[in-house]
């Protein structure tokens, strides 16, 4: 069984065009994002899914794997599908999807991303969540929630705050919701073929069209946030970030 993780690029971004290309520390992004990836131990493999021959000229510059998908994907999810299939991936190898944006994600949160779809062949996919410790997350939309039940399956994704708490304790607790996902190459060629939900239109989200299509997902909670890169005034915090890990 391979595992092999793909990283969806593409360049046209309405609040942030070109985003992989862009420098972090000295690095084109989506080489830091490649470079965490390739630190996982469980990987068989890394790959660059683009629709962009820029992206595909800079991954193959310092070293790295490319493949060429359509324009028209609606997600990066459906990216990486066509990207695997063209790799000649079978139906019980695993897909990892690991976003673009998220230069400095620790390797070890695709292990424990990748260790329920191991140990049990009757789940599909996967998905990790985090924590919540600064409370301006909480509110932001930008930093999706979710909520599971006692097993670790995902009850639902949103980009309010969940769960509601009609008293406010001390014991509120919510979690990030961390956009990594694994899935066995058989359901993920399935999932892309599901059409969008409602939930999924409104949110957009859209792990919402699993749940919506009543495919569980498992939920795995890491020690470890991952911070993205939304917009260009975001490098900055990023930078600091790292050199303040380095110093």
């Amino acid at each position: 069984m391979k595992i092999v993780a793909f990283i969806p690029a593409r360049y046209k971004s309405s609040r942030f065009p070109g985003k992989p290309l862009a420098h972090i520390a000295g690095k084109p992004m989506i080489q830091r994002v490649y470079e965490c990836a390739v630190a996982c131990p469980e990987l068989s493999g890394v790959c660059v899914a683009t629709d962009d021959e820029r992206i595909a000229a800079c991954v193959k510059d310092f070293g790295g794997n490319a493949v060429m998908t359509e324009k028209s994907h609606r997600s990066g999810t459906d990216r990486i599908s066509e990207a695997a299939f063209k790799m000649g991936l079978k139906k019980d190898d695993l897909v990892v999807n690991i976003q673009g944006d998220q230069p400095f994600f620790h390797p070890s949160q695709i292990s424990r991303l990748v260790t329920p779809l191991t140990e049990d062949e009757s789940i599909s996919m996967t998905t990790l969540k985090y924590r919540i410790t600064e409370k301006s997350e909480i509110k932001n939309p930008n930093h999706v929630k979710v909520v599971t039940d006692r097993q670790g399956f995902g009850l639902y994704f949103s980009r309010s705050p969940i769960p509601f708490y009609r008293s406010t304790t001390s014991s509120e607790e919510f979690y990030k919701h961390l956009g990594l996902y694994a899935f066995r190459m058989g359901f993920l060629l399935q999932f892309t073929r599901f059409s969008e939900g409602v939930l999924e239109s409104a949110e957009k989200l859209e792990q919402l069209r699993a749940l919506e299509h009543g495919i569980k997902i498992k939920v795995v909670e890491t020690p470890f946030d991952s911070i993205e890169v939304d917009v260009p005034e975001d490098i900055k915090r990023v930078e600091k970030m790292f050199y303040s890990q380095l110093y």
